[in-house]
């Protein structure tokens, strides 16, 4: 089985680490500036990482929990999921002396590919989880 691996996003300015598997969907087809998107060829699932604009009127753990949900909107969601709510010890960051705070959100959107519908197996109450 091939290893996790540390991968570099936006140009190197930060990284993360991908399960197994996981294919760079840019190489595949055009992908927006402010995203970066990797699928799964076994599960069909996707991993998104999209930059966001900052939005003044919502702070904190409640600002996680905006762009998720707005981004479940815009993308038409059946079900947006959220698991938990952290905040990042800013002594870890790379960019600990740009920002005051920092927070992962980890959660669940079942999103339609386009021009699709969703399979029976993905729609709520059921897992979706990288392998």
């Amino acid at each position: 089985m091939e290893p996790s691996r540390n991968y570099p996003l936006f140009g190197g300015a930060f990284s993360s680490i991908l399960p197994p598997g996981a294919i760079d969907v840019s190489d595949l087809r055009p992908v927006p500036d402010n995203q970066e998107v990797f699928c799964h060829p076994v599960t069909d699932q996707s991993l998104i990482v999209e930059l966001l604009e900052f939005q003044a009127h919502v702070l904190g753990e409640a600002a996680a929990r905006y762009h998720f949900e707005d981004v479940g909107g815009v993308q038409g969601a059946r079900a947006v999921q959220v698991e938990s709510v952290q905040p990042l010890n800013l002594e870890n960051l790379a960019l600990r002396g740009y920002c005051q705070e920092a927070w992962v959100l980890s959660g669940k959107q079942q999103v339609a590919k386009e021009n699709q519908q969703v399979r029976a197996e993905e729609r709520p109450g059921r897992g979706m989880d990288w392998p």
